[in-house]
């Protein structure tokens, strides 16, 4: 009985932990926990690109405010909108997005170091 109560513990510890993390954790630990090493978060509705150009198939679509896991920057298909012009994109675990549609400098928020 004691060993039941402190797997259903754990299990709440759980879920209670998940709970937060999803109602309002920070981008580091949102790219965390999706196995990537940096957090983005798009100011606008932005499609996802198998590659770094507006040619290439959308595999994907990240919302306004929405944070997501990303790995690193490339540059690609130079796009303007806004009033901003930029040639980096950086990868998501499903494609990449143009820096132009992050929250952040030109890299998306990423270390310049951070290079695909």
């Amino acid at each position: 009985m004691v060993k039941r109560i402190k797997t259903l513990a754990s299990i709440g510890v759980g879920v209670l932990a998940t709970g937060l993390f999803l109602a309002g954790g920070t981008a580091t630990a949102q790219a965390a926990a999706a196995g990537l090493p940096y957090g983005v978060t798009a100011y606008t509705n932005v499609n996802v690109r198998a590659e770094a150009t507006t040619a290439s198939p959308i595999t994907g679509h990240v919302a306004a405010n929405e944070t997501r896991g990303a790995s690193c920057w490339k540059t690609g298909q130079n796009i303007t909108d806004n009033g901003y012009s930029n040639d980096v994109w950086v990868r998501l675990a499903e494609g990449y997005v143009s820096a132009v549609y992050l929250k952040g400098d030109k890299y998306g928020g990423l270390p310049a170091s951070a290079r695909c």
